[in-house]
C-alpha cells in the first residue's frame, strides 16, 4: 500500500511537472507576442489519511491560471492607430468574420492592445481579423448617451478616408477703424465698403457686405456712422442696419459710445455683439463694447480693417485619424478642422482573470469574471488609451528559464522516485519462501 502510493505520487509528480513545462513553453514561445498574458502554474498537495506508523503518499495536483490582469511594457510605434491600454481596462473588439457575415450583433471580445489599420471598407482592424468597437458620434461630433452595462450600442469603428467635411460660420469679429475725418462737415460723405467671407451650411463661400456711411453735419463733426449689412446669398436684402456713435472725449476718444438698432438683431452692449440672419441661419457679429477699443473704432483719417476673424471652414479632405487618451477618435482635415467621429470605451470587470482566453490575445467575459461595465477611458477605475504604442508580452524570459531548470530537476527527481519504487518492488518479487 505504502510502496504503491509512492509510485502513484511519483507518477502524479511527473504529470504535474509536465503541465508546468507546457506553461513555461507557452510563455517562452510567446515572449515576443504583443499583448500576451503569461500562464502561471500552482502545485497543490494531496494528503491521504494515515494512522499509526504507516503513511500513504497522496501526491500532487496542478492548477493553471492565465494572469490577464498583468500588463506588459508599452513600446512606441509609428502608426497612429496602434493602441494600448495603460492601466486597468480592455479595448472592445469583434471578429471581422462576424461583422462581414452580418449575422446580427457581433460578440464583444476584449484585448489590451492592437495594431489597427483601415481595410478596404474603412473598418479599423488588425491583421489577425479583429475590428475595433466604439460608439459613433452624431453629425456635430458629440457622443450620445449610451448604456454602459451592455455592448448593444457598440459598432465597428469605420473611417471614410474619402470623406469631405466643412463647418458653417456662426460667428465673426469686426475690428475696423473708421476715419474720423469723414464725419467732418466739409467731407465728401463717401460710403466705405467691406466684404467679409463666410461659409454656409453646405460649405459654399458667401459674403457679408458691410457698408459704413458717415453722417455729415452742417457744422463741426458728427462722429456718427450708419452700418448696413447685406448677404450675397440674397442680393439686395438688408439683414441689419445700425447707427454708430463714437466717443470724442479725452479719455475714451475713438471708441464706440452707443449703437442704435435700426433693423436686424438688437445690439447687446454687454457682449458687443449683434445677431443677423443670413440665408443659412444666424451669425453673431462682434463689433465691440462701448468704451473699449476691441472692435469698431474711429481714429485718424484712415479706413483700416485691423482684426477680421470668423469661425467655420470650407469643405476639405480627411488627411489622418488619431485616438486620444480618452478614447475619442478624431478625424483631421486639410482645412485645419478636427471632427470627433467615434468614442472607444474601456471595459472593466471585477475579476479579469476569470475571463475565457481565446486565440489572438482576446478574452471573453464569463460568469467567473463578473459583469462588465463600459467606462470612458481615464475615468473611474480604468486607465487611459495610448496611441502610437503596443503592449509587449508579459513574459519575463529570465524568470521562465529559471522555472524551467527547477521543473527539469523536479521531473528528474520524480522519475528517480519511480525508478526506486520499481527496484523495491523487484526486490519484493525476488524474496523466496
Amino acid at each position: 500500500m505504502t510502496i504503491s502510493s509512492s509510485l502513484n505520487a511519483g507518477v502524479a509528480g511527473l504529470a504535474s511537472n509536465a503541465s508546468r513545462l507546457a506553461t513555461i513553453s507557452d510563455n517562452i514561445a510567446n515572449s515576443a507576442t504583443f499583448g500576451y498574458k503569461r500562464v502561471e502554474t500552482d502545485f497543490e498537495a494531496m494528503v491521504m489519511s494515515s494512522t499509526g506508523g504507516t503513511y500513504s503518499a497522496g501526491g500532487v495536483r496542478v492548477t493553471t491560471q492565465r494572469l490577464i490582469d498583468q500588463s506588459g511594457s508599452l513600446v512606441a510605434t509609428t502608426n497612429a492607430t496602434d493602441l494600448a491600454v495603460r492601466g486597468r481596462g480592455f479595448l472592445p473588439v469583434a471578429r471581422a468574420t462576424e461583422v462581414e457575415n452580418n449575422n446580427g450583433d457581433p460578440q464583444m471580445l476584449l484585448t489590451t492592445t492592437g495594431s489597427f489599420r483601415t481595410d478596404s471598407d474603412g473598418y479599423l482592424r488588425t491583421e489577425s481579423g479583429l475590428m475595433l468597437l466604439g460608439w459613433p458620434a452624431t453629425a456635430d461630433g458629440t457622443i450620445p448617451s449610451m448604456p454602459r452595462d451592455t455592448d448593444d450600442g457598440l459598432e465597428p469603428v469605420r473611417i471614410n478616408v474619402n470623406q469631405f467635411s466643412g463647418e458653417p460660420t456662426t460667428s465673426m469679429t469686426l475690428g475696423v477703424n473708421l476715419p474720423a475725418t469723414e464725419t467732418y462737415f466739409d467731407s465728401q460723405g463717401t460710403p466705405l465698403d467691406l466684404s467679409v467671407e463666410y461659409y454656409d451650411n453646405l460649405g459654399v463661400s458667401e459674403n457679408v457686405q458691410v457698408t459704413f456711411t458717415p453722417t455729415i453735419p452742417a457744422t463741426g463733426t458728427s462722429n456718427t456712422w450708419t452700418m448696413t449689412l447685406m448677404d450675397t446669398a440674397t442680393p439686395g436684402t438688408v439683414i441689419g442696419e445700425y447707427e454708430l456713435t463714437f466717443d470724442d472725449s479725452r479719455t475714451s476718444g475713438g471708441t464706440l459710445n452707443s449703437v442704435t438698432t435700426l433693423s436686424g438683431g438688437t445690439y447687446d452692449a454687454t457682449t458687443g455683439s449683434i445677431i443677423v440672419n443670413v440665408a443659412g441661419g444666424p451669425i453673431e457679429i462682434n463689433i465691440g463694447v462701448p468704451g473699449e477699443s476691441d472692435g469698431l473704432t474711429q481714429l485718424s483719417d484712415s479706413f483700416a480693417p485691423l482684426n477680421i476673424s470668423k469661425d467655420g471652414s470650407p469643405v476639405g479632405n480627411m488627411t489622418s485619424v488619431e485616438v486620444d487618451e480618452n478614447g475619442m477618435v478624431h478625424a483631421f482635415f486639410d482645412t485645419g478642422i478636427t471632427r470627433t467621429i467615434f468614442q472607444v470605451p474601456l471595459v472593466d470587470l471585477p475579476n479579469p482573470n476569470g475571463m475565457v482566453a481565446l486565440d489572438r490575445q482576446v478574452y471573453m467575459p464569463s460568469p467567473e469574471s463578473g459583469s462588465f461595465f463600459l467606462w470612458d477611458a481615464a475615468d473611474g477605475p480604468t486607465g487611459d488609451i495610448v496611441a502610437y504604442a503596443r503592449e509587449e508580452s508579459a513574459t519575463d524570459v529570465a524568470s521562465e528559464l529559471t522555472d524551467l531548470i527547477q521543473t527539469q530537476r523536479a521531473y528528474s527527481s520524480n522519475a528517480k522516485v519511480i525508478q526506486t519504487v520499481d527496484e523495491m518492488l523487484q526486490e519484493t518479487t525476488n524474496i523466496k519462501r
